[in-house]
């Protein structure tokens, strides 16, 4: 740091972590990398055809609105066109008002806001570990502290909350402002929440008086398996915050995204906004809006299901057929309904961080799992996408990874057993 900026700067910043996420996607971007580390869409399948014909549409008979600055709230017809998706019977049939939405510049803005509307230097909030590094940082800047219940096949061990809060002082139990969920394919774990604990995560929040931000950014992305009910959809106005987002459903580029909440709860957000950035770009809301009148997000949702569909197969299969270890210790990963992730559990003395830069010699890269938990305590886990790269690439990164994997003290790889067998039979 140099010296002008010794004393200048602020705590908030000063606690900040950059994401190791954008971090690597600078040097993945220079090199001949194959990648499972993003969570970015495919860009062969973005909808330019669709954006073009939006865009004129737009600019042709809208740019009055679409060109100037906007409501902090968001562009009211496409809020108006939510507000319709969201009460229609093929989504969560929940009916709210123009007063409890508002369009936010992607779904990290929405974090940012309720941490901004919320937290004060000290207050305490209940995250699953693992969970979305993103949402971990805009709680730390705002001076967040953190509870982590650890997860299982079924999403965050809710039953485990009640236990946490009994060791808490009363003054403690204050502090808790809310609990942090991703409950449909999450990131990074790829589990979902179960119905029933879903509804258990709503009657504590009602016992302690905490509320629940849902995080939702993939729900619509569902492979097998049956929907499930949102939080949002299950609970009393304003215990929940959702947050939803186009990114992964149209394209990230837009940076559309919104929440809803209580009115009360939104007011405040609008309040926190106006203060950042004044409003999302008109523009870019009036394209979204034009493709919700027309109803043509839903066929290409359709197309996005169909081809990761076929993509978290192929690794699903690449795994089982070049990672597992023959014997102890084991080499475990999850295997969700829909998403874009994938989370691989290694043997307790795996460091997947130190075992990083062997990855990229092998020119294949993933996430470390260390900075999803929020004390950084988890060295042996690692995220995996599939809706970037192509089959074929996620067929010969996976080959790249248990490479990597293999050359680990203590792993064998079936690769190798079936390598080191030729010329013997």
């Amino acid at each position: 740091m140099t010296k002008f900026l010794e004393g200048k700067l602020s705590a908030r910043i000063k606690v900040a972590k950059r994401s190791t996420i954008r971090e690597s996607l600078r040097l993945i971007e220079q090199t001949d990398i194959i990648s499972f580390a993003g969570g970015m869409p495919d860009p062969a399948l973005f909808p330019i055809d669709l954006i073009k014909k939006a865009c004129d549409e737009v600019l042709t008979n809208h740019s009055e609105f679409a060109l100037q600055y906007g409501a902090s709230e968001g562009y009211l017809p496409l809020r108006q066109e939510i507000i319709k998706r969201v009460a229609s019977a093929n989504k969560e049939e929940v009916k709210i008002g123009e007063d409890e939405i508002i369009v936010t510049v992607g779904s990290q803005q929405g974090l940012d806001l309720v941490a901004k509307t919320f937290l004060n230097y000290g207050d305490i909030v209940i995250v699953e570990e693992p969970t979305y590094l993103g949402g971990l940082q805009a709680f730390r800047s705002y001076g967040g502290n953190f509870i982590g219940i650890p997860c299982d096949e079924t999403g965050m061990q809710v039953e485990l909350i009640e236990d946490k809060l009994k060791k808490l002082s009363n003054q403690e139990i204050e502090r808790i402002k809310f609990v942090y969920v991703i409950p449909d394919f999450q990131n990074p774990g790829g589990r979902t929440l179960s119905l029933e604990r879903r509804k258990k995560l709503i009657t504590l929040a009602e016992k302690y008086n905490f509320l629940i931000v849902e995080d939702s950014p993939y729900k619509e992305l569902r492979y097998c398996g049956k929907h499930k009910p949102s939080l949002f959809a299950l609970a009393p106005r304003g215990r929940v915050i959702m947050l939803c987002t186009f990114s992964k459903l149209f394209c990230p580029g837009f940076r559309v995204a919104y929440a809803m909440g209580g009115k009360e709860i939104i007011y405040q957000m609008v309040t926190g906004k106006q203060a950042t950035d004044l409003c999302t770009p008109a523009f870019n809301q009036a394209v979204l809006s034009y493709v919700l009148e027309k109803d043509a997000l839903d066929p290409h949702i359709e197309k996005l299901i169909s081809v990761y569909r076929e993509k978290q197969k192929c690794m699903l299969d690449s795994l089982d057929k070049y990672i597992p270890p023959l014997g102890m210790p084991s080499i475990k990963w999850t295997k969700p309904d829909g998403g874009l992730f994938l989370w691989m559990m290694m043997p307790e003395h795996i460091d997947t961080e130190k075992m990083f830069p062997k990855a990229i010699e092998n020119k294949i890269a993933y996430v470390m799992g260390t900075d999803f938990y929020h004390d950084g305590s988890v060295k042996n886990c690692m995220r995996l996408n599939f809706s970037m790269p192509t089959l074929e690439k996620i067929e010969e990164g996976v080959k790249r990874l248990a490479k990597v994997i293999g050359s680990e003290k203590g792993i064998i790889c079936r690769k190798q057993v079936r390598e080191s067998m030729k010329g013997k039979e």
